[in-house]
């Protein structure tokens, strides 16, 4: 079961009992029965909106029109556009763990050797696929991409048009 809301209060100490109780935007009342009387994990975390279907489908959009005009393919281009606008996050990892960890990433960029602890690993940065973005983060990354795209006179929606696909956004 997973449902946006509200904590509304928490209630108890340290050495006994605890009450907390949420409020909820869906109607949860089906899925109660379920898991009534069962010992639960519980996990709270500040709510986010994602980006759309229509934030996704648009940013393929014109990675398809940069290709065309740049003679590429939109693969190529959305790892570019990752690399420039994208989010991204630096591990380090065992010399010999380098092209396991490229495996597991849209795109990475190895940064090299570094030493932490007075132990020598290899720094990379590694790039997340769009697809865990929140709406904060699909809009940076479209923003760029349309950017791009006026760069090369490659039409888009309207300011005005992008405006409101981004307040749809998560809706």
């Amino acid at each position: 079961m997973e449902f946006s809301g509200k904590l509304v209060s928490f209630d108890g100490n340290f050495s006994g009992d605890r009450t907390v109780t949420f409020s909820v935007n869906e109607n949860v009342m089906h899925q109660i029965e379920g898991i009534k009387d069962h010992k639960l994990k519980i996990t709270a975390v500040r709510y986010r909106n994602k980006r759309s279907t229509d934030a996704n489908a648009y940013c393929w959009v014109l990675l398809q029109k940069m290709a065309e005009a740049l003679d590429s393919d939109k693969w190529t281009l959305y790892l570019k556009m990752l690399k420039q606008y994208g989010q991204f996050t630096h591990i380090i990892v065992k010399e010999h763990a380098v092209d396991a960890v490229k495996r597991q990433w849209r795109e990475c960029e190895v940064l090299g050797p570094v030493k932490v602890g007075g132990m020598t690993g290899i720094q990379i940065q590694c790039y997340f696929g769009s697809s865990t973005y929140n709406s904060k983060e699909m809009s940076f990354f479209i923003d760029g991409i349309v950017r791009e795209c006026h760069e090369l006179g490659i039409d888009t929606m309207t300011p005005d048009e992008i405006k409101h696909l981004k307040a749809v956004w998560g809706k």
